[in-house]
């Protein structure tokens, strides 16, 4: 009991030094998610004693590993699913669906043939490596969106992108990790099993979803009481991912799908505007402290991973999945006339990866086969993605000339933009 006291001690000292972090970075308006990665740098490289524990038992621990999965996730995918207004999804539908469906495979295919031919990685580990680089996690992009007041058009595209192709990344995830050895040994009839497998998570966890958000949009009717419903969404994220997973469907689709239809069909017949913005804050609390921790631990595992002698496939690894990104982006919206070029490159290089990533990346089991070197370049390219990518795409938006001109009109759609 005492050692867990002290723990929890120790990851209250790290939650509030990241809490400081995110306010030192909303003083000097810069990106937190980027300046946390590189204060949990930082504080990797140096030698602070009272924070030694709780680095240990957050870098380290097979209970908190556990605990980013069945936590995190629920959180973050519930929030940013929960206040995604479902007429932007659909008015920007088929550059979404393009880009979460088909870019998503094509950027995971690209990814594994190179890894596996370029790299030489075994093939598991190829494949895994490319489920982890197939999520996009722009929370720092968007942020940028709209404070510049870049067409909505953009931020929704985006940030759908990012929501459902987090659900394709895990399902891809899983399979690889759990399955992959099994359907290799059979052969074409493993493939087919496996192309099965994925349209079971997918649509077991869409069929999930929307028959618990239904019921809990339903439920949330009988009653005006914004504690009561916070918990009531809170329920239901975490019944979405739980009863997913234990149904061996996709926990993620589901918590994506309820999410959607609870912050749409239930805000519209059950929720008051009071409710509405309580719940919004609500989770904007949760998240901020789920994502500040997140971008922290990216920082603070640099210190359990070796890059001896890894410096060349590093680099290839960062080119491979920039040049898949690239690809699978430009073949996705070949046919699409929604986006200009210069729109489609600020697409392209904001893509960026993140806390999904490393999320998944740690909950690996530690006696996985190549599980250090998994870590080594998912940590790399996700370091790489927030902190030059993450830099970048504000100087890059500005060069291509995608902020709209000046005008009193324009100005004020972009603060209103800011503030959704």
């Amino acid at each position: 009991m005492h050692h867990f006291n002290e723990v929890f001690i120790e990851i209250l000292i790290l939650l509030a030094v990241s809490l400081a972090v995110i306010a030192v970075a909303r003083k000097l308006r810069q990106p937190e998610s980027i300046a946390l990665v590189l204060v949990g740098l930082l504080l990797g490289t140096v030698n602070i004693p009272v924070l030694e524990a709780a680095e240990t038992y957050i870098t380290q621990s097979n209970v908190f590993q556990a605990i980013i999965i069945s936590l995190f996730l629920p959180v973050l995918l519930g929030d940013a699913t929960l206040k995604m207004p479902f007429s932007h999804l659909r008015a920007q539908s088929r550059p979404v669906i393009a880009l979460a469906l088909g870019g998503t495979l094509l950027s995971f295919l690209f990814v594994m043939l190179g890894s596996y031919y370029l790299i030489g990685l075994p093939l598991v580990i190829a494949v895994t490596f490319a489920a982890l680089m197939s999520a996009t996690d722009p929370i720092s992009v968007i942020s940028i969106f709209k404070s510049l007041g870049v067409s909505e058009k953009m931020v929704t595209t985006m940030e759908g992108e990012s929501l459902l192709n987090d659900g394709i990344a895990v399902v891809l995830f899983q399979i690889s990790t759990v399955y992959l050895l099994t359907y290799i040994s059979m052969g074409w009839l493993g493939f087919g099993s496996g192309i099965l497998l994925f349209l079971q998570f997918a649509v077991g966890g869409l069929a999930v979803g929307g028959i618990l958000g239904f019921l809990f949009s339903r439920l949330i009717r009988y009653y005006d009481d914004y504690p009561l419903e916070i918990a009531f969404s809170m329920l239901l994220f975490f019944s979405c991912y739980f009863i997913g997973e234990h149904l061996q469907v996709s926990g993620v689709i589901a918590v994506v799908t309820g999410g959607l239809v609870f912050g749409n069909y239930g805000k519209k017949i059950g929720m008051s505007a009071v409710t509405s913005q309580n719940i919004n804050t609500f989770w904007d609390v949760i998240t901020l402290i789920a994502n500040s921790l997140i971008f922290l631990m990216i920082g603070l595992e640099i210190r359990n991973i070796s890059f001896a002698d890894k410096w060349g496939i590093i680099v290839l690894a960062i080119a491979i999945v920039l040049v898949a990104r690239t690809l699978a982006l430009f073949i996705s919206l070949f046919r699409s006339k929604d986006f200009s070029t210069p729109a489609k490159w600020v697409l392209n290089w904001g893509g960026l990866k993140g806390s999904l990533s490393i999320a998944l990346a740690l909950s690996l089991p530690l006696e996985f086969e190549g599980r250090e070197t998994i870590l080594v370049l998912t940590f790399s390219v996700v370091l790489f993605s927030l902190i030059i990518q993450g830099l970048t795409i504000k100087p890059l938006i500005m060069k291509l000339g995608l902020i709209p001109a000046p005008s009193p009109a324009s100005d004020s759609a972009g603060q209103q933009n800011g503030q959704h």
